[in-house]
């Protein structure tokens, strides 16, 4: 499994979550604690908005720990809003095109997490995508199908809590009707430049784990505790999500 977080809120520099805490997300790509997979050194990227509506991202293969180009981005770009991901790679083969963030058009995505059966569902799931959104998968990952199919939602005029919610009932009625007992498990995150929505969700009772974490001027939300204020970290729910803006969050049963 991955390990992931989200930040939204007076711009910052990226270091100051994915790099500095004790347990920041480098030092989890190494050794993550509320993981099945220990390490996480599959790849990594960040995402980040500043001054344009797109976002810009950067992906490496390299673990996130060895990485001196990650740690001078990080120590250099400040935003209010941004992703970071570490990768353990569950299918797709370790290359720059399976890392998150995944990007289209102002939205950026990361997800931990898997769908039961992926090699079964692939073929029929990329079915759904329209030729525009098929052309632009690069990977080969379950996380980038899900995320073109949660954009072509968004483009057929669903709200992104709605689109998010199809493609999980669509996934799951897929698996449903190749008789896969495997889980569908979805920890997320979906970003328009302005606005996060997070997702803790799965088919049983074992969905990854999510943290979210108020803090001076905005809020984190992190696969893990970043640092030493455990305490500060409140644990979402499974089949939850956490909308985040610039002036609150808010929680929501998925």
């Amino acid at each position: 499994m991955c390990r992931f977080l989200a930040y939204l809120g007076q711009p910052i520099f990226l270091e100051d979550l994915v790099c500095k805490p004790r347990h920041s997300l480098v030092r989890q790509s190494l050794r993550a604690v509320e993981a099945k997979t220990v390490t996480n050194g599959d790849g990594f990227g960040v995402g980040w908005y500043g001054e344009r509506e797109t976002p810009g991202v950067y992906h490496e293969v390299m673990p996130a720990w060895s990485d001196e180009n990650l740690l001078s981005l990080c120590a250099n770009v400040r935003s209010g809003l941004f992703f970071a991901h570490v990768r353990a790679a569950t299918g797709g083969g370790i290359a720059r095109q399976n890392c998150h963030p995944f990007h289209y058009g102002p939205y950026l995505f990361i997800h931990n997490g898997q769908i039961g059966g992926y090699a079964q569902l692939r073929r029929t799931m990329e079915a759904h995508l329209p030729d525009h959104l098929y052309e632009q998968r690069h990977g080969a990952t379950d996380s980038e199908l899900l995320f073109l199919l949660i954009v072509a939602g968004l483009q057929q005029g669903l709200e992104p809590v709605a689109a998010v919610q199809a493609v999980l009932r669509q996934t799951e009625t897929a698996m449903q009707a190749r008789g896969i007992a495997a889980p569908l498990r979805f920890a997320a995150a979906l970003a328009d430049g302005h606005r996060i929505w997070a997702f803790r969700y799965a088919s049983d009772d074992a969905a990854p784990t999510l943290y979210l974490k108020p803090q001076p001027g905005g809020c984190a939300i992190a696969s893990e505790p970043l640092g030493d204020d455990t305490e500060a970290w409140s644990a979402i729910g499974q089949r939850q999500l956490i909308l985040l803006s610039r002036d609150r969050h808010e929680l929501l049963p998925i």
